[in-house]
């Protein structure tokens, strides 16, 4: 890895966990709005924030969330899983505008396995966890979409890493 892809990584990580602080009591309940979320974006962009949006959410997890090692394993696997699945599609939509309504469709029907570990750990129930968490995860990240183009405009997300 690149010295500079290990920084620009780095620093994304940093920022993840950083807003994650800020609005951490939206952020870990069943009904959430984890406004970092929208770094989820920069995949369609550039596979390589893959790295740096997973050590965000993990170490978010480890430090602000109550619900501990399940976190550390729902929270993380759900992201894995969710971008893994935007890259593999990625290579096939060539739009940035498409990635990114794909991107927030997979993260949004992806947040059952939040529901589940909200449901086996705090005994709420799934399926209005899963319409609640899946809610707050659309809007985080149709918000995100115009906010993240326009950030592109500026930096070049494709180019930076």
């Amino acid at each position: 890895m690149k010295i500079r892809t290990l920084a620009v990584n780095g620093v994304l990580a940093a920022l993840y966990i950083a807003v994650t602080m800020i609005i951490q009591p939206f952020g870990f309940t069943n009904i959430q709005f984890r406004v970092p979320e929208m770094f989820n974006h920069l995949v369609v962009f550039n596979k390589k924030y893959f790295i740096g949006i997973v050590i965000g959410v993990f170490f978010s997890n480890l430090f602000f969330s109550s619900l501990g090692v399940y976190d550390l394993l729902f929270g993380v696997g759900q992201s894995v899983l969710a971008l893994s699945i935007t890259i593999i599609i990625a290579r096939f939509v060539k739009n940035i505008w498409a990635r990114m309504i794909v991107n927030t469709i997979v993260f949004t029907a992806t947040m059952f396995i939040i529901a589940i570990e909200l449901s086996i750990v705090l005994g709420v129930p799934f399926w209005l966890t899963y319409l609640t968490t899946a809610i707050g995860e659309f809007v985080v990240m149709a918000v995100g979409m115009p906010i993240m183009h326009a950030l592109n405009k500026r930096i070049d997300f494709k180019n930076l890493i």
